[in-house]
């Protein structure tokens, strides 16, 4: 492989976000590999979810490569819990945040990334960050990307290209682009959302409680969706 190639990583849990990115750039880059993380989340199944996601876009996607996994759950359980990585309620918390919020999160896995990027010889990372239906995390702005960008590429001394082609869309839009890509059963069975790592309650959308703003999100989002492709 040509060393920083035009070629691309992206960051994959196993959400209907990240296989709709991955299906993404696996339409537009000649190889791509994926990257995952074990943060200790609650939702840890998503991390199951994988592997059937990537074997069924293999099957139609010569260009989709090796996938690498980094744990960094120690790291970010030192620095205390969330209702993301325990069983604390999720609400919204001190300063207007919900209480889902990991500090430091995806500054944390964009750099990972980037280092895996530097080592790989890949140029383009690629992430679902979204600031339409962000939940009011800050670590998912546009902003928030473009300076990472900066200071990866200043720290790194390479032109990485962070990649966001959900920032701007919001759920119906995602499940719409799932839809182009033709990947829509794909995320209802094998893909995992819920806060709560619920994959016993199926729904016309997917697994999940249907009652976590994760779920409500995409089940929103879904309804959406049906009824604009009905009109």
């Amino acid at each position: 492989m040509p060393r920083f190639a035009d070629n691309a990583l992206v960051l994959f849990s196993g959400g209907q976000d990240s296989t709709t990115c991955l299906a993404w750039a696996l339409a537009r880059y000649p190889h791509v590999e994926t990257i995952g993380f074990s943060y200790g989340q609650r939702h840890a199944v998503e991390m199951q979810c994988r592997a059937p996601i990537r074997a069924a876009l293999a099957r139609t996607h010569a260009n989709l490569g090796p996938d690498h996994v980094i744990d960094i759950a120690a790291g970010l359980a030192a620095l205390g819990a969330t209702a993301l990585t325990s069983d604390a309620p999720i609400e919204t918390g001190p300063g207007g945040l919900p209480t889902t919020f990991v500090p430091g999160r995806n500054l944390l896995l964009l750099t990972y990334a980037a280092a895996l990027a530097w080592r790989r010889g890949l140029r383009r990372i690629v992430g679902g960050m979204c600031e339409t239906d962000f939940s009011g995390y800050p670590d998912c702005r546009d902003d928030t990307i473009k300076a990472m960008q900066l200071a990866l590429n200043l720290g790194m001394q390479r032109r990485f290209v962070l990649e966001t082609p959900l920032m701007w869309l919001d759920k119906q839009q995602t499940w719409a682009m799932a839809a182009e890509f033709g990947i829509t059963d794909l995320v209802i069975g094998q893909t995992h959302t819920c806060y709560r790592g619920d994959r016993v309650h199926r729904h016309a959308w997917g697994y999940g409680c249907g009652e976590c703003p994760a779920c409500q999100l995409r089940a929103d989002g879904f309804s959406r969706w049906q009824a604009g492709a009905a009109a």
